[in-house]
C-alpha cells in the first residue's frame, strides 16, 4: 500500500502544463458538470491517471461531495475510448444506483442496473451488456452471488472489463461502521481479475484501520489517496437534555427555522412513523422513509425531497450512503447513531453544494439500549451455525432459506446473515434452489468477533464524547476518522457559539406530549400457519379458519416508542420485579379499553400463564375484569416448556402448539362468550394465536388479545 497525497494539477503554460490526456479528461469533466469552466480537485486527476494508464488498485478517501463519482466515470469514458470493456460498480443501496445512474447520463456514460426493484428488466439489461451497449453496470454487493449472475454472467464479464469500482468500500472491512457480509465475496472476485485490470475503491468514511484492511483486501500494490476530512459548509451542534417529547415539541416548533429542505433521522423504524405523523399533524409537509418502504415509494420520496416538494424525509439510515441532493440544507438526528463514523457519514449528506448548511442532534436517554440491540443482532453464533449445517448435511438436495427455517431455530433476519457469513468463509455455497454445505465445516472466531465488539464499544463511547465536547465538533469528528490534519472548524456551537434556539413553550411542549402519548395500538391477527409445519411434528397448515382465529387486538403502546414505551420498557425490563401494574400503567390500560371500537364487548377476561411474569399478568387480568365489570375466568394451564420468542415462526409455534390447554373452569367460562385475552407483551403474535385458537375451540364466540406493550 502506498499514500498519495493530492496535489493540484499545474495551470495550462506552465511547467508540466496538462498533457493531452488531462486535457481530454478535463473535457470529459466539463461534460460530466455540464460546466465548462470545472476544474478537478486535488488528487482527482492523478486518480483517474492511475487508472487509465497505470491500470493500477486506487482506494480514494475523500469526504462526501468531493467528486468520487466524477473520477470513475471520466476513467470510464477514457477507457472505453481506448477499447476496453465496460465498468462494472458494485454499489450498496437503490439510492445510490439512480443517482448513479442519473449521473452517468449527464457524462455520456450509457448505464444500467441489476437490482431488486426492476427483476423484468434483467433479461434486457444482459442482452445490452453482451451487445456492447453499455458503458456501466451497476450491481449491489448481494447480486454477485445470485447463482445464475455468479456462474453465468460474472465469468464472462470478468473476462472483459475495463474497471471495477466498489463503491461504499468501508463495508468490505469488519472494522467499517458498515460491515456488510456480502462485500468479503468482492476480494475473492478482485483475485481472479487480469492483472492489468484497474480497480477503484472509494468511501468517504474509513479511519487508519479501515483503510489498511480495505488496502490489504484490494491489492499490495494499492494506492491511497487520501485527503482532508473536514466539511467547511456544516455548522454544527448538540442540544442534550431533552425527554422524549420535549424533542418533539423542538422540532416541530423549529424545523421551519432551517433553511430549505433536509433529513431528520431516528434510530428504529418506529419512531421514524410516529415523529412522521405527529409533525405532520402539526402542519409539516414531512414523510416517513425506513426499511418498511418499498422500493417504488422510496424512489418517488427521494424525488419529493429533491425537488423541495418536502421540508424534510424523517428517516432511518435506510436513507443513508449515496443518497445525493446537493443542496441538502439541514440534518437533525433524534437519536445518536452508534458511532462518531457513522454520524459523520449521515450528516455528510447536507451541504454539498452549499456554503452553509446545519447539522444539529438531540440525543436521547435510550440511545445506549437501542446500539446494544444492533450491535448484538448482527453477531454469528456458533449454536445456530452448527445447526444450519447439520440440516444441509442431512438434506438429499439445496434447501431454500424457508425450509431452512422450518428445520432451524433461527430468525428469518437472523438467518439470512448467518447464511452470508457461512458462504463467505466457505462452509456454505448458494446454488440454484437454495443452498448446500461444502463439508468445509465453520468454527466462530471467538477473537475476531470479541475484537469487533470492542471497538463498536470504543466507537459508542466516543459517540457519547462528542455529545458532551466542549472542543470543536467538526474537528472531533475528524478525528475519529484519522483525518491527516485536524483543526477547528470555526463555526459549531463550541468554536462560535450557539446558533440554535432551545426555546419550547409550555403549549409546545404539552401538545407535543399530548400527541406523543396517545395510546392503543393495534394487534394485527395472524392469519395463516408458518409453512412447512409438518416437517416439525405440528399439524397445522393454510390459512386459520375463521373459528379459530382472534379478532384484531389491542397494546398500549411499542416498547420503543417515545411515549408511553419508555414507562413501559422500564416496568417490564428483564431484571424489573414481578410486580402489579403500577397506577399510571393501568390508567393507561382503562384507556386503551375504553376507545378500542370491538365488534362484540368482551364478557370474560382470560390469562395467560407467564414464566417472568406471572404476578403482573395474573393481577393485570384481575384488575381488568373488576374495573370492567368483566367475569375473570382464570388463566389458561401451562403443560409445557413454551419454549422462547427469539426463534423463528414455524419453530415458534412448535413450542406453542401443545404447551397450554383450557382446563375446565375456564372452559365453563368462555362458553358462548367473548373473551378478552391478556399477557404482558406481545413479541410474535404466536402466544395470542395459539391461545385464541385454544379458547375459540372450547366455545368462545371471540378472542380479543390485549397487553402492554408491542415489542416491536
Amino acid at each position: 500500500m502506498t499514500e498519495s497525497t493530492p496535489t493540484s494539477a499545474p495551470a495550462a503554460g506552465s511547467p508540466g502544463a496538462p498533457d493531452d490526456f488531462a486535457i481530454e479528461a478535463q473535457r470529459i469533466l466539463a461534460e460530466l458538470t455540464a460546466n465548462p469552466n470545472a476544474q478537478f480537485r486535488d488528487g482527482q486527476l492523478e486518480s483517474i491517471r492511475d487508472l487509465v494508464q497505470a491500470k493500477k488498485r486506487v482506494l480514494v478517501v475523500q469526504r462526501t461531495g468531493w467528486g468520487k463519482s466524477a473520477v470513475y466515470f471520466v476513467a470510464t469514458r477514457m477507457l472505453r475510448a481506448s477499447g476496453t470493456g465496460p465498468s462494472l460498480i458494485i454499489s450498496p443501496l437503490l439510492a445510490l444506483m439512480r443517482d448513479q445512474i442519473a449521473a452517468a447520463e449527464r457524462a455520456g456514460v450509457r448505464a444500467a442496473s441489476l437490482n431488486s426493484s426492476n427483476v423484468t428488466e434483467w433479461d434486457s439489461v444482459l442482452e445490452d451488456l453482451k451487445a456492447g451497449n453499455l458503458d456501466v453496470l451497476l450491481v449491489s454487493p448481494e447480486r454477485l452471488n445470485n447463482p445464475q449472475f455468479r456462474d453465468e454472467v460474472l465469468p464472462q464479464l470478468l473476462a472483459f472489463l475495463g474497471l471495477i469500482v466498489v463503491d461504499e468500500a468501508h463495508c468490505i472491512s469488519d472494522w467499517g461502521h458498515d460491515f456488510r457480509p456480502d462485500y468479503r465475496r468482492i476480494g475473492r472476485i478482485l483475485s481472479e481479475l487480469p492483472h492489468n485490470t484497474p480497480v477503484l475503491a472509494t468511501t468517504a468514511t474509513a479511519n487508519s484501520r479501515v483503510v489498511a484492511d480495505v488496502a490489504e483486501q484490494l491489492g499490495d500494490d494499492t494506492t491511497v489517496v487520501r485527503g482532508e476530512l473536514a466539511r467547511d459548509s456544516l455548522r454544527l451542534g448538540v442540544l442534550n437534555g431533552l425527554d422524549a417529547s420535549a424533542r418533539i415539541a423542538w422540532l416541530s416548533a423549529h424545523l421551519n427555522d432551517f433553511t430549505g429542505s433536509g433529513i431528520v433521522y431516528t434510530l428504529t423504524v418506529s419512531a421514524a412513523e410516529d415523529i412522521t405523523r405527529m409533525l405532520r399533524e402539526q402542519g409539516h409537509e414531512v414523510r416517513a422513509y425506513t426499511g418498511r418502504t418499498d422500493a417504488e415509494e422510496r424512489a418517488e420520496l427521494e424525488q419529493q425531497l429533491k425537488d423541495n416538494r418536502l421540508k424534510a424525509l424523517v428517516a432511518t439510515s435506510a436513507l443513508g450512503m449515496g443518497f445525493d441532493k446537493p443542496d441538502l440544507g439541514f440534518v437533525v438526528h433524534l437519536g445518536a447513531p452508534s458511532s462518531a463514523v457513522a454520524y459523520y457519514q449521515q450528516v455528510g449528506r447536507a451541504g454539498r453544494a452549499t456554503d452553509s448548511a446545519d447539522v444539529l442532534l438531540l440525543p436521547g436517554a435510550e440511545d445506549e439500549q437501542i446500539w446494544e440491540y444492533f450491535a448484538t443482532a448482527s453477531m454469528p453464533n456458533q449454536d445456530d451455525a452448527n445447526a444450519v449445517l447439520a440440516a444441509l448435511a442431512e438434506a438429499d438436495g439445496p434447501l431454500s432459506v424457508a425450509r431452512l427455517e422450518t428445520l432451524v431455530g433461527t430468525k428469518r433476519s437472523r438467518l439470512n446473515l448467518l447464511l452470508k457469513t457461512l458462504e463467505v468463509e466457505d462452509a456454505v455455497s448458494k446454488v440454484k434452489g437454495g443452498y448446500v454445505s461444502t463439508g468445509l465445516g465453520w468454527t466462530y472466531d471467538r477473537d475476531r468477533y470479541e475484537k469487533v465488539a470492542a471497538v463498536r464499544a470504543e466507537e459508542a463511547r466516543a459517540m457519547l464524547d462528542y455529545e458532551a465536547t466542549g472542543q470543536c465538533r467538526m474537528e472531533f469528528l475528524i478525528r475519529q476518522l484519522d483525518d491527516p490534519d485536524p483543526q477547528p472548524c470555526g463555526r459549531c456551537d463550541n468554536c462560535a457559539g450557539v446558533w440554535f434556539s432551545s426555546e419550547i413553550s409550555d403549549e409546545q411542549r404539552q401538545a407535543a406530549a399530548g400527541n406523543l402519548h396517545k395510546i392503543g395500538l393495534p394487534v394485527e391477527p395472524r392469519s395463516t400457519w408458518p409453512s412447512g409445519l409438518a416437517n416439525i411434528g405440528v399439524p397445522l397448515k393454510g390459512r386459520i379458519p375463521a373459528e379459530e382465529l382472534a379478532e384484531e387486538g389491542r397494546a398500549i403502546a411499542r416498547l420503543s416508542d417515545l411515549g408511553q414505551g419508555q414507562t413501559l420498557r422500564a416496568f417490564l425490563a428483564p431484571d424489573a420485579p414481578d410486580a402489579e401494574v403500577p397506577g399510571q400503567i393501568g390508567k393507561w390500560c382503562l384507556e386503551v379499553l375504553a376507545q378500542w371500537d370491538w365488534n362484540s364487548r368482551p364478557e370474560v377476561v382470560v390469562s395467560i400463564p407467564s414464566n417472568r411474569r406471572p404476578g403482573t399478568v395474573r393481577s393485570l387480568a384481575a384488575n381488568l375484569a373488576t374495573a370492567g365489570r368483566l367475569v375473570d375466568g382464570g388463566e389458561l394451564l401451562q403443560v409445557g416448556d413454551h419454549g422462547t420468542p427469539d426463534v423463528n415462526s414455524a419453530f415458534r409455534v412448535k413450542d406453542l402448539y401443545e404447551a397450554f390447554v383450557v382446563p375446565p373452569e375456564v372452559e365453563e367460562a368462555v362458553a358462548g362468550k367473548s373473551v378478552l385475552l391478556v399477557d404482558d407483551e406481545v413479541v410474535s403474535r404466536w402466544t395470542m394465536t395459539v391461545c385464541a385458537r385454544l379458547l375459540r375451540r372450547a366455545g368462545a364466540t371471540s378472542v380479543l388479545p390485549f397487553a402492554l406493550a408491542l415489542r416491536a
